[in-house]
């Protein structure tokens, strides 16, 4: 493991060089990196030099193909719940909406009526605009270029401007923050999940009656769901620096 941790960093190297990285003696590390050939880890070309083996993409995908965001999510989403008491959810995108595919409900007697399956256009919301806050650029362009900003809620953006600002503040802060935008007098807060490639893949959202999301409880529940949200991108093998 030590030799095939070198190359998260590298993409080729020699047994010199894998020697002087790993300070292991050098009779030890062309011994492991005859078996690790012969098993298909490692790939020698035609210069002497090593790089891994197709093995790790077989694997790769078996991995991918299996990871279940949801079930990889619960366990996080159930702690942050029970933490801020709010209700928490989990959005993916779906073509120009996006979609709640998982939520825990607040044990508030007062609470937010959501559920799984529901559908919000992508500039509407917090959970959509961190969705559209980091699409790839010319992806996201081309989409406020055609779309309709119609009101939802009394406090939908309906100004294209506006919009773009708002995106700009999501992506320089790593959250959105939206007030009574799908449904009056609530609010929602949310930030980006992402996967092994840096891509968001979803959004995380806390989400309550407007009253509780005062200006003196925000830097809290900004750190709690930034922390959630990357030890659920963590899981997905995200290696990037926290939010």
């Amino acid at each position: 493991m030590d030799l095939l941790n070198l190359f998260q960093n590298h993409l080729k190297l020699s047994i010199n060089d894998m020697t002087k990285l790993s300070g292991i003696p050098k009779t030890s590390v062309h011994r492991m990196i005859g078996s690790l050939e012969q098993m298909g880890f490692l790939c020698k070309d035609e210069d002497g030099q090593y790089t891994l083996g197709l093995l790790f993409l077989q694997f790769g995908n078996l991995v991918a193909e299996r990871l279940d965001i949801r079930n990889i999510s619960l366990q996080v989403m159930e702690k942050l719940r029970d933490d801020i008491g709010e209700a928490v959810h989990l959005v993916l995108r779906d073509g120009e909406e996006t979609m709640y595919i998982e939520k825990l409900d607040t044990h508030h007697p007062v609470r937010l009526f959501t559920k799984i399956g529901k559908k919000a256009p992508l500039y509407a919301g917090a959970s959509s605009r961190t969705i559209l806050a980091f699409m790839p650029q010319e992806e996201r362009e081309a989409y406020l270029e055609s779309v309709v900003l119609k009101p939802i809620g009394c406090g939908t953006m309906t100004d294209k401007d506006k919009l773009r600002a708002s995106l700009e503040r999501s992506q320089r802060d790593g959250y959105s923050f939206s007030r009574s935008e799908l449904e009056n007098y609530t609010a929602e807060l949310s930030v980006p999940i992402f996967d092994h490639t840096g891509q968001a893949i979803a959004a995380l959202s806390i989400a309550g009656l407007e009253v509780r999301f005062d200006e003196e409880h925000m830097p809290e529940l900004i750190t709690k769901i930034k922390a959630a949200a990357h030890e659920i991108s963590s899981k997905l093998g995200y290696n990037g620096h926290s939010y």
